[in-house]
């Protein structure tokens, strides 16, 4: 679909206003759980939006419907985003979101699909959830329905040779409907990507694995939903390198390796809300 003028106008408001709803929504449930991931969680909000309120079919009313498309959070750790957008979708209420990785709570630190309704897969191994979302690709072209599925995975999990073997199994059986969104923030847990395990030249690396390939601004909306709709028409599977900030959205975040894997302070939780509330 190309969108244009007032209508793509509309869109981008709708999705930015919901982005930044979102963004507030995870600073939040991670500060007042004193635990999570934040920084990779607010880099994929924009995408994470696309997905949810723009393209995927589903049906928060009827989590198993069998016609619904699939979502993979491969890159499980940033499950707080998952759980934000699932809560503003409607799959269950928004007041869960501030139990946050408590005791008995249906909100882990890492997706739980017996516990949560619209996760379709338990994650947080890294590495695993392409080859599951490869999976449910192959099953659901054996089963003929008209279903896609989507799996964003991050860029430091990318280092982990199971995205490869997953990225093989997909081009081989060439999985037309399977779309991988990578998030690439540039940091993991132990500092740049480039010093942990140089990833060298994505978009070729993933051509040369017999992938259609896009590069997108991750935080444009547009370009991603542009993106998503050019995946439709791939004769094989389809990657959307989307190039992120880490920490997106809140200054001292940005960038900020330190907050990959810490939980703001009350303080900063209420700095980080008080800038993404100044951006209206």
């Amino acid at each position: 679909m190309v969108l244009e003028g007032t209508e793509a106008d509309e869109l981008r408001n709708k999705l930015e206003t919901i982005s930044r709803e979102l963004r507030k929504d995870i600073v939040r449930m991670i500060g007042l759980a004193g635990s999570g991931h934040p920084g990779g969680s607010l880099s994929c909000v924009e995408i994470m939006a696309c997905l949810y309120f723009y393209k995927m079919r589903h049906r928060p009313e009827e989590p198993e419907w069998r016609l619904r498309d699939r979502f993979v959070l491969s890159k499980g750790h940033a499950a707080p985003a998952l759980y934000a957008v699932l809560a503003r979708s409607g799959y269950f209420d928004r007041e869960e979101l501030w139990r946050l990785r408590r005791l008995g709570s249906m909100l882990q630190g890492h997706p739980d699909r017996l516990r949560t309704p619209g996760v379709e897969i338990s994650t947080g191994s890294l590495g695993q959830g392409l080859s599951a979302a490869c999976g449910m690709a192959l099953g659901l072209r054996m089963d003929g329905l008209p279903c896609r599925v989507y799996a964003l995975i991050g860029d430091g999990e990318s280092q982990e040779g199971g995205i490869w073997e997953a990225a093989m199994l997909a081009a081989h059986q060439r999985l037309d409907n399977l779309t991988a969104i990578l998030d690439n923030n540039g940091l993991q847990i132990d500092g740049r990507c480039c010093e942990v395990v140089d990833l060298g030249d994505l978009p070729a690396k993933w051509r040369s694995f017999g992938w259609e390939v896009q590069e997108v601004d991750g935080h444009d909306v547009l370009e991603v939903c542009a993106a998503l709709d050019r995946a439709d028409g791939s004769l094989g599977p389809s990657m959307i390198i989307a190039h992120t900030i880490k920490g997106k959205g809140v200054s001292f975040m940005e960038n900020n390796v330190d907050f990959h894997g810490k939980a703001p302070t009350r303080e900063e939780m209420e700095r980080a809300l008080r800038e993404l509330e100044e951006e209206i």
